[in-house]
């Protein structure tokens, strides 16, 4: 990149107004007017304003004739003194906006075998060309030429299938190189885009599910790719890469159930997977050396390449997540994938900025990139073409790899209405897909109001938020290590278990809860994020034996499985899964990471456990209500203490086989007894670390309540 060297600095930072800096070191800063000429035409400049800054002098300045961000100005001052006018904070206002917003679908490379059209959004440049490099090394630039909307094309003949190709941006003198941001296919570690023959990525043959009814039929289990099979026990040979997940009939070292088929005999209905586009953090050519959870994105449009078996081939990764996903299609698994839209790797790396520098990020009230999300920048989701950025990746990826769902990473950056739209979108292509995320309240230079965060959720049509009250209450702080929830001995939780158990529709009394849907609560004591439940546990209660803390490890999940809402379950919850203390795991090694296949093994009762819950919440809907009224009329609480909860999901016949269900919650150190709503049987389903949809055993009356567990009796 080349620096610039000029004597002072002139910005259009709106369509009629210029910012000039004069250093203080020369003329002392000062200038009584300026000009600013174009093809030869001059014309002076309105001072408006004038401030002393630490090391220059800061004039506003107005031109008497409209500006167009496509022309090369010239600012002279006082003293003769030229620079050219910088493009500056104007491609941050709304007017901007209005006049560049390109709407049309041809973003990127479009490939036939006689040729290839390339179009380029890059407003602000004042030249753009293409670097294309030949399979056989052989480089070659061409100019694209200044289209409409601040596009720029070009179309070159020929085939050019698998070669490279990279755009040069100028803006404000300063060349730039830069990756496609549409790019689907990309080299190695992503040193350029590549051009492919899509028909070649349509071959995977799709494996049509039926369409989920309500978000609350989902039982969603999180997967990290490499986690899943690169433990020594994990029976499959693609250890870390996609194609684990096509390996049929996999067992671990003992000739238990691993992989693909542990996943459908467990019973979840969609497998949520950490990101599985191009990111950085790991070298492709030598994956093994590093480990990354996968959310320092970099080409947002490409599978990332460490998983692929030959990341040097652009086709390869993409067929291959392809495979992976219809593999799980294949087995009843619906896919939702974790996308990174809020933020990049590194912002001034990224394409974003190299081809219209300052725009799709935000800024401070002093021109500063903000930082909400604790990584340097945050995307401006807000702006037209970065909200058209994102639902075209959306889109991209429901279309081409055939995914069922969305989790969106720091959800609270983006605002209300690109979530909306996505929603629009989605439905438009493919019914029924789930989007949930992280709806974090974060400091980033966007009114409350327009932040896609659960106290917004009301704002949000059919977007499902991570319920970190449900977790912190269940579980315990996840920020403080020795804060008890509810299943950890606290006993001043029953109020927030009562509405966390009611989809946090309502409150304790009865009142409006945290959501307006229990559609939008997702329940989870655990994911990939912070300690482990067992990890957490191992702390707080290292006084207990681990007989006892697996007790609570099974309540929880009884919990999260048997609440109204979204059930979510980190992979390896099942079988007590550990980090060995490690809070922030996303580049530790493998042995930190890994799903531990023999862990689970030796877990096998509460595996069974979990399955059973698994069944018992598919079978009735009366445990997946899509409605607030729903909960409302059936839902009865009618035992509460510190220790206990026990409700009744009374008439609900016409949602299941059941007519009566009462389930009871208990977690105390010593056996209780509970009355029954009623005096009839009633068919036992879960007690005492067992669970099946055929019934147990019958009672009447009273139950007597282990010590830390769950209770679940039907009646017809």
């Amino acid at each position: 990149m080349l620096v610039v060297k000029r004597d002072f600095e002139a910005f259009l930072d709106k369509m009629d107004e210029i910012t000039i800096l004069l250093p203080n070191n020369t003329f002392n800063g000062d200038s009584t007017h300026f000009t600013i000429t174009y093809n030869d035409k001059s014309e002076p400049l309105t001072i408006t304003d004038v401030q002393q800054l630490e090391n220059a002098k800061k004039y506003v300045c107005s031109s008497a004739f409209p500006l167009k961000v496509e022309n090369s100005y010239t600012i002279i001052d006082e003293h003769n003194r030229k620079t050219d006018l910088q493009i500056g904070a104007v491609i941050r206002t709304e007017l901007f906006d209005e006049l560049f917003f390109y709407d049309k679908n041809d973003l990127g490379v479009t490939y036939s075998q006689e040729e290839c059209s390339f179009c380029l959004w890059a407003p602000s440049a004042s030249a753009v060309k293409i670097k294309i490099t030949t399979p056989e090394g052989k480089v070659s630039k061409y100019s694209l030429i200044r289209s409409e909307k601040g596009t720029w094309r070009i179309t070159l003949k020929g085939d050019l299938e698998k070669y490279e190709y990279t755009f040069l941006v100028c803006v404000n003198l300063i060349w730039r190189e830069a990756i496609d941001p549409y790019a689907t296919a990309v080299t190695v570690n992503s040193s350029a885009g590549v051009i492919i023959n899509p028909k070649k990525i349509k071959e995977v043959k799709k494996f049509s599910l039926p369409t989920l009814q309500n978000p609350t039929d989902a039982i969603i289990y999180e997967l990290h790719i490499r986690d899943f099979s690169v433990h020594p026990s994990s029976g499959m040979k693609h250890k870390g890469k996609y194609l684990a997940f096509t390996e049929k009939n996999t067992t671990t070292l003992n000739g238990k159930p691993s992989g693909l088929h542990y996943l459908k005999d467990l019973g979840v209905t969609h497998v949520e997977l950490l990101p599985v586009n191009d990111f950085g953090g790991v070298d492709e050519e030598n994956p093994s050396a590093q480990y990354n959870w996968g959310y320092n994105p970099i080409c947002f449009n490409s599978p990332e390449g460490s998983y692929s078996e030959n990341p040097s081939d652009p086709y390869s990764r993409i067929v291959e997540l392809q495979k992976a996903i219809q593999s799980l299609h294949e087995e009843g698994l619906k896919v939702i994938i974790d996308v990174v839209y809020n933020h990049v790797y590194v912002r001034e790396d990224s394409s974003f900025e190299k081809i219209v520098p300052g725009y799709y990020f935000r800024h401070d009230e002093h021109g500063m990139p903000s930082n909400g999300t604790g990584v340097g920048n945050d995307i401006a989701s807000e702006r037209k073409m970065v909200r058209k950025f994102i639902i075209d990746s959306i889109a991209f990826w429901l279309t081409e790899y055939d995914v069922d769902g969305f989790r969106f990473d720091l959800m609270g950056i983006l605002d209300i209405t690109t979530m909306n739209s996505i929603r629009e979108k989605v439905d438009s292509i493919k019914p029924g897909c789930l989007l949930l995320g992280e709806g974090w309240e974060l400091n980033t230079p966007l009114p409350s109001n327009e932040k896609a965060m659960i106290s917004n959720s009301k704002l949000t049509n059919g977007i499902s938020y991570f319920n970190d009250y449900f977790r912190d209450q269940i579980k315990g702080s996840t920020f403080n290590l020795f804060d008890r929830g509810y299943v950890l001995g606290n006993k001043h939780k029953i109020i927030s278990l009562k509405q966390s158990v009611a989809g946090s529709v309502i409150s304790g009394n009865e009142g409006k809860g945290l959501f307006h849907s229990p559609s939008c609560s997702v329940n989870y004591v655990e994911s990939h994020d912070n300690h482990t439940m067992w990890d957490k546990m191992n702390v707080c209660l290292a006084h207990e034996n681990e007989v006892v803390r697996k007790k609570r490890q099974q309540l929880a999940i009884s919990i999260v499985l048997l609440s109204q809402g979204i059930p979510f379950l980190h992979a390896g919850q099942e079988f007590f899964r550990t980090k060995n203390g490690d809070e922030n795991s996303y580049r530790s090694p493998d042995n930190i990471n890994w799903l531990d296949w023999a862990r689970k093994d030796e877990n096998e009762s509460t595996v069974k456990f979990v399955k059973g819950l698994i069944s018992i919440r598919k079978s009735h809907g009366a445990f997946r209500f899509s409605s607030r009224e729903q909960i409302k009329e059936h839902l009865v609480f009618f035992k509460e203490s510190e220790n206990t909860l026990a409700y009744h999901l009374t008439n609900v016949k016409k949602y299941g086989e059941w007519k009566d269900i009462v389930i009871i919650h208990h977690s105390g150190l010593e056996n209780i007894k509970i009355e029954l709503p009623n005096d009839q049987e009633w068919k036992m389903l879960v007690y005492d670390q067992k669970s099946s949809i055929t019934p147990l055993f019958s009672v009447k009356k009273i139950i007597d309540m282990p010590i830390i567990s769950t209770a679940v009796l039907m009646q017809q």
